[in-house]
């Protein structure tokens, strides 16, 4: 297993993430919301959950959080990463534009990646399930996110990214004899708990998302 960051951001359990994820101890690479959780509050605040995060994480969360490297290489097989190789904070493979989100040409996708020589690419941050492919025929995987089906942005512009339904996601990479097969895996939970817990700390926009998948 491998984590590709941003886990334990948000209105519901931050500590009790924590406390599975360092029992669990897997690759892990750090999340721009991994990062903002060692900076001041002040200096963000369009992160409304932040204070409520930051008082309930030990000390030793906080040097789990101070040690997640950027990227990894794992196995020689796969570079793990949450954003782009660079930025923790920016799309892999998509371009928000005043009018739209959409899809970038793999050709695009590779020059983020020309110096990335594993021959799986696993990525995050967008929170979509995705299977994609480099021009040179090389897997690009986003599992999806385990806790935030869905979500708005006003950064770099107004836009929404919406799993449009309330599962929690992972994936599984499987090497066969033709390549890599991937399976985008949807589990059912208690999202109407996970729900009035986010609603009971303030958050109604992540309700909303844990109920339905959609951000608005």
């Amino acid at each position: 297993m491998v984590n590709l960051g941003d886990g334990l951001y948000g209105p519901l359990d931050p500590a009790g993430t924590a406390r599975i994820l360092l029992e669990l101890d897997m690759p892990t690479v750090r999340g721009n919301e991994d990062r903002i959780l060692l900076e001041d509050a002040h200096q963000h605040p369009d992160s409304p959950s932040l204070p409520f995060v930051q008082a309930r994480l030990q000390p030793e969360h906080i040097r789990w959080l101070r040690a997640l490297p950027l990227t990894i290489a794992f196995q020689e097989i796969f570079f793990l990463c949450h954003g782009t190789p660079e930025r923790d904070n920016e799309y892999l493979a998509r371009e928000v534009t005043p009018t739209a989100c959409r899809l970038l040409p793999p050709a695009a996708i590779a020059l983020k990646l020309a110096q990335i020589a594993q021959p799986v690419v696993l990525f995050g941050h967008d929170h979509l399930p995705a299977l994609l492919s480099l021009p040179d025929g090389r897997p690009l995987v986003n599992p999806g996110s385990v806790g935030l089906p869905a979500y708005r942005d006003d950064k770099p512009f107004s836009h929404a990214m919406e799993a449009g339904s309330h599962h929690a996601r992972y994936g599984i990479v499987t090497r066969a004899r033709a390549g890599f097969a991937v399976e985008h895996v949807a589990v059912a939970y208690d999202w109407h708990s996970a729900a009035a817990a986010a609603l009971e700390n303030g958050r109604p926009d992540w309700a909303l998302a844990l109920r339905c998948g959609r951000a608005s």
